[in-house]
């Protein structure tokens, strides 16, 4: 039986996604003392537009990068599964290492891509979503979804709430004011990613989102969410 405990799971498709949907949210729950632990899926190599970049070698770079990141925001612990990028499907095999993590760290919160968009979005994005919305419920809850989990000692858990980033239907909005320029911060960590001349462009961009988020609440920054609770 696991003695871990977190008490929110981010749960992203790629290194660096976690930075720009939630790292200012994740910088105010450390300061209120909660345990956030970071599921990375794939290892990103294939996140580059110059052919001369080795995708191992990207990937390698990539979780330093995250783990960079999650370190400044005083993010417990980083787990990359290790899927390669751009291959994410909704598959038993890995809906169950989702609810391998859930039962490992019971979280009462996950955060992860909103499933839902529509138009375009990324595929890893919208099967992470989907395969975690389906992993919190009923799965990881009910001891007979992978009974072989049960059998080595991972019990069953709920989780009581998702909160989804980059919702089109937000109703959940987190208070990011006190703690943008550390999201900017944890956010330029990605050098590969972010660096060169597009980083002033990226973080103006991302300053007016959370100002946009932030128009109708008593606060001038936030990250929006569309917040689901489990209550069976």
């Amino acid at each position: 039986m696991s003695g871990k405990k977190a008490d929110i799971m981010i749960i992203a498709p790629h290194p660096d996604d976690s930075e720009f949907g939630v790292a200012g949210s994740v910088a105010k729950w450390v300061k209120e003392g909660k345990t956030v632990v970071y599921v990375i899926c794939t290892g990103g190599e294939k996140g580059t537009s110059d052919p001369a970049v080795d995708p191992k070698e990207l990937a390698k770079t990539r979780m330093k990068e995250q783990q960079a990141a999650a370190d400044l925001l005083g993010v417990q612990e980083v787990l990359f599964l290790g899927y390669e990028d751009q291959t994410l499907e909704d598959t038993p095999e890995f809906r169950k290492e989702i609810v391998r993590q859930i039962r490992t760290y019971k979280p009462d919160m996950l955060v992860t891509a909103d499933p839902y968009r529509r138009y375009i979005w990324h595929r890893d994005h919208r099967i992470t979503g989907q395969v975690v919305l389906d992993a919190a419920f009923p799965y990881a809850r009910d001891h007979l979804s992978y009974p072989d989990l049960y059998a080595e000692g991972l019990m069953p858990h709920k989780v009581k709430e998702i909160l989804f980033w980059a919702s089109e239907d937000p109703n959940y909005y987190s208070d990011v004011s006190d703690t943008f320029e550390t999201k900017l911060a944890a956010l330029r960590c990605h050098q590969s990613q972010v660096g060169g001349h597009h980083a002033e462009s990226i973080e103006q961009w991302l300053r007016q989102r959370a100002k946009d988020a932030a128009v109708d609440q008593d606060f001038e920054l936030a990250e929006a969410f569309h917040l689901v609770e489990i209550l069976w």
